[in-house]
């Protein structure tokens, strides 16, 4: 490919929407060895912690800026409830963990747990009501226990536990997956409950809740147009000065088979390579789609679109328990990533939260943790979170890529290149993904609207597409320094070899 046929135009002085850090979140369920094992390991462990928390794993997710966490489920969510996990450890009840390897679990890890992990790593609690099998008394007796600091029955009970001041808890979803683990309601059904659940999801003190009522499976438009409905006239009605929900959410996963055999997270063909890289391409899609149906009740975009479940989830590694979801976590797991975070930004305007799932040893985990050594992990994954912290907050750049190639894939056209980019600081960070599993290809930065400065590049990649991280080999996929980044009349002319993830830090004036 010649070196002008492909370039990607951007205008560094025009920012669009803010590219909310809350895109990068993070979601934390009682599955498998998330919790257990992954965050959490009991003060009596070997394995240095506090209070039982592991500390490697916050020092690895502080270097993400982990920006917000989602807990106790998913599915887990509308089994859970809260009473049972505060208080002494040992006088807590147990509860059969129905969804996830069908196990009892003790609720050693409860609210106290949670909260101060979120404190610990500087995250935003995104906390998930049960409305499946709860009460609304139980949402909003929680909401209380969280937020209210002067002498309510709630804040009386939380300070016997020993927690004296509030916490913040700025993220609150109303129950999770109505459609189906979440209580197999329909579309108009769970719109009333969302609207009555969200009621008595109340700000207490100066702790201001974002209501996320739980949204469509994949391409379900109708479930986002009842939720839609359901919020009336948008705060344009006299007397009604807020909805009761500020936003809902989506459910995506990448997989390249059917739900019974999703395909194996390492051993891979070169087509389902390019049908992982699709559907995962699809998200652009969705969110277009979902944000249509938005838009015809709220043009003006008040209410929030979350996608808190996405990213890949393959066959669980042969000897795993099939219900703790345990998978290896390979390049192409990555530049899925790289794909879903470009449309993230294209998007931003409407898209304010997104959550992979799931952060530890769970589906596309950005740790995993030996269970005999201790040992810890960084997935390909994770570098790309690490890579794409410049995006956190910046301004959105429109990013035009004119005269890639593409592939016929599942019904829809792959670009064989990704693109997106963001200014913030006095300088822009763009980020390219070379899907082409085989071939190399040279891309012109045609950059306008600003004088360059200093440039610095970082490279993702590997020897092998299956290339995996493992305690014998922690940094067979890790990001180096990328020297093939070259001065060009346009503004930058970029390598980027077969299967390849690269960032392009610019000074701008």
């Amino acid at each position: 490919m010649s070196h002008e046929s492909t370039r990607v135009v951007i205008d560094l002085d025009l920012p669009l929407s803010r590219i909310s850090r809350h895109l990068y979140g993070h979601f934390a369920e009682h599955l498998g060895r998330c919790i257990y094992g992954g965050f959490f390991v009991g003060e009596d462990s070997d394995i240095p912690n506090e209070a039982g928390i592991r500390l490697d794993v916050v020092d690895a997710l502080r270097e993400l800026k982990i920006p917000n966490l989602r807990w106790p489920g998913g599915c887990f969510a509308d089994d859970y409830h809260w009473r049972d996990g505060i208080g002494p450890v040992g006088e807590r009840p147990r509860m059969v963990n129905s969804h996830w390897g069908d196990i009892v679990e003790d609720n050693s890890f409860g609210t106290h747990e949670f909260m101060q992990l979120c404190e610990m790593l500087g995250a935003d609690a995104y906390v998930n009501g049960n409305v499946g099998s709860g009460t609304v008394r139980e949402m909003s007796e929680w909401i209380e226990y969280l937020t209210r600091a002067d002498d309510s029955p709630m804040a009386a009970l939380r300070r016997a536990n020993g927690r004296d001041e509030p916490w913040k808890v700025p993220f609150f979803g109303i129950g999770n997956e109505a459609w189906g683990c979440g209580g197999n309601m329909r579309a108009e059904a769970y719109t009333d409950l969302a609207r009555q659940y969200a009621t008595y999801v109340r700000d207490h003190g100066d702790n201001t809740v974002y209501r996320i009522a739980a949204g469509a499976n994949t391409d379900d438009y109708r479930w986002t147009a009842s939720l839609m409905k359901g919020l009336g006239c948008l705060g344009g009605c006299p007397g009604e000065s807020s909805t009761p929900y500020q936003a809902l959410s989506l459910h995506y996963y990448t997989m390249t088979g059917p739900w019974d055999s999703k395909g194996s997270a390492t051993d891979f063909t070169d087509d389902e390579w390019y049908v992982a890289l699709s559907r995962a391409f699809r998200i652009e899609e969705l969110l277009t789609r979902h944000s249509t149906v938005m838009d015809g009740y709220d043009p003006d975009k008040r209410v929030g679109l979350v996608l808190d479940e996405w990213g890949t989830w393959w066959d669980v590694e042969e000897g795993t328990n099939p219900g703790f979801l345990y998978q290896q976590n390979t390049l192409r797991d990555a530049l899925v990533a790289s794909v879903h975070f470009d449309s993230f930004h294209r998007h931003s305007d409407r898209l304010v939260m997104a959550n992979i799932a799931q952060t530890v040893n769970v589906l596309q985990a950005m740790l995993l943790t030996d269970p005999d050594t201790g040992a810890l992990v960084k997935t390909p994954t994770f570098h790309v979170f690490e890579m794409n912290t410049g995006h956190h907050d910046a301004g959105a750049l429109a990013a035009h890529v004119v005269g890639s190639e593409s592939r016929h894939v599942d019904g829809r056209d792959l670009p064989l290149l990704s693109a997106s980019a963001s200014t913030k600081d006095g300088s822009a960070l763009i980020s390219l993904s070379n899907l082409d599993s085989s071939s190399a290809r040279t891309v012109v930065l045609d950059l306008r609207g600003g004088d360059l400065g200093e440039v610095s590049a970082r490279i993702l990649t590997a020897d092998d597409t299956a290339a995996h991280n493992t305690p014998q080999d922690p940094d067979r996929v890790a990001p180096v320094a990328h020297d093939g980044v070259r001065p060009h009349p346009r503004g930058l002319e970029v390598d980027l070899p077969a299967h390849s993830y690269v960032t392009v830090s610019v000074a701008i004036s």
